[in-house]
């Protein structure tokens, strides 16, 4: 029984010190990191948050805060299945497209996925999948639609904050349900 204890007692001791020592070389590793590095994971973030602030501004039905989003002569054109839609330029017109269609739900709310980013210095492009429900009443039913939408996006920094320069949302597929 005492043979176990000190067994288990030496197994401890040498996981807290292996863990002691990845540890040091982890940060070891991030002293390494250079400026060039630690910028890229900041736009990253940053890139990521734009994302999700344009989907929550969107489910709160904030369209004049989520224009602000996008570059002053930005675009944004929707796709079906890969056919080409509406075309919208600047924000004052994207806003616009974007209240007139938010306005027919009582809901919206989206889902974002995974997000990949290319960034090049002051621009970068993205690809952001995003699951989208949208509910309104329908002659006196609850009408739900749920979409996948793959968004492919540009960015641009400007005095330092990120920008959606260019998107293109691709709904590649959808459903329709009564909620009961």
């Amino acid at each position: 029984m005492k043979l176990k204890g000190i067994l288990l007692l030496l197994l401890i001791i040498l996981n807290i010190s292996a863990f002691a020592v990845n540890l040091s070389k982890s940060i070891k590793e991030i002293d390494k990191m250079d400026v060039k590095e630690l910028q890229e994971v900041k736009d990253r973030l940053e890139l990521q948050n734009l994302v999700y602030t344009f989907s929550n501004l969107s489910d709160t039905k904030e369209i004049d805060k989520q224009v602000m989003l996008f570059t002053e002569n930005a675009s944004v054109q929707s796709f079906e299945n890969g056919v080409a839609g509406n075309k919208y330029v600047g924000r004052e017109e994207i806003g616009k497209a974007f209240k007139n269609y938010l306005a027919q739900f009582d809901v919206v709310f989206h889902m974002n996925g995974q997000q990949t980013v290319t960034i090049k210095g002051d621009t970068a492009e993205g690809i952001n999948y995003c699951q989208v429900v949208l509910i309104k009443n329908e002659n006196g039913k609850k009408i739900r639609t749920t979409r996948g939408v793959r968004y492919q996006d540009k960015y641009r920094k400007v005095n330092g904050k990120w920008y959606i320069e260019d998107r293109k949302s691709n709904f590649m597929w959808g459903s329709t349900d009564e909620i009961k």
